[in-house]
């Protein structure tokens, strides 16, 4: 396999460290053959040694940037929360009301992970072992998250409410990924489950009293 050279290895930056554009290059090399193998066989088919090869990196080059499996999976989960906000934002939601627009952006991007199952479940599993040394990978997720919802709302400057609903959203979200995942529930419930969530960025607009959303 053509390997990077030690000198490369050895010189290569942390993930915090602003990239280079043939580090970068290389980086999302190694992301793609996460996605592909992550595809083929889900959390455990995704080795790092089959990584390095399949991207073209040495093993110990590919380690400077995800240090374990963990952090590559979480790491391609951002990735591919970054891909699905570039085609939502070629074609945003058409709902009229936040509530709507955010509950059908969540449901492009819950459809999209429905389309590679495999996939899904290995970022998914990952993001659940993740410990504290993955939270850089954790976050970077949360952020991606949070823009496409604050993109669907149509929000530059949320409030500390519109903030905290936010997030609410987000782990129902997710939740509801880990219960379809494991069959415990149908895209029907997934779907209800985030159309009543997403009732309370209506709910933290200025002026909306008790009740308000609802009304809309």
């Amino acid at each position: 396999m053509p390997a990077e050279s030690k000198l490369e290895a050895s010189s290569a930056r942390p993930p915090s460290a602003p990239l280079t554009e043939r580090q970068e290059a290389r980086r999302r090399r190694i992301l793609h053959a996460s996605a592909q193998l992550a595809s083929r066989g889900g959390f455990d088919a995704v080795q790092m040694r089959e990584v390095a090869e399949s991207s073209q990196v040495a093993l110990g080059t590919l380690y400077r940037y995800f240090p374990s499996k963990v952090h590559l999976l979480v790491a391609t989960m951002q990735d591919q929360l970054e891909h699905m906000h570039g085609t939502l934002r070629k074609k945003p939601p058409t709902g009229d009301t936040a509530a709507e627009r955010v509950a059908e952006t969540l449901m492009r991007a819950f459809r999209a992970l429905q389309r590679e199952p495999h996939l899904a479940d290995a970022m998914v599993r990952a993001l659940t072992f993740a410990d504290r040394s993955v939270s850089p990978e954790v976050d970077q997720v949360s952020r991606q998250t949070t823009a496409i919802i604050l993109d669907a709302v149509g929000l530059e400057h949320p409030s500390p409410e519109q903030l905290s609903a936010v997030r609410v959203i987000e782990h129902t979200w997710h939740s509801a990924l880990i219960t379809w995942l494991s069959g415990r529930a149908s895209i029907a419930q997934v779907k209800i489950d985030i159309e009543t969530v997403c009732r309370l960025i209506d709910l933290t607009e200025p002026g909306a009293g008790p009740g308000a959303g609802a009304a809309r």
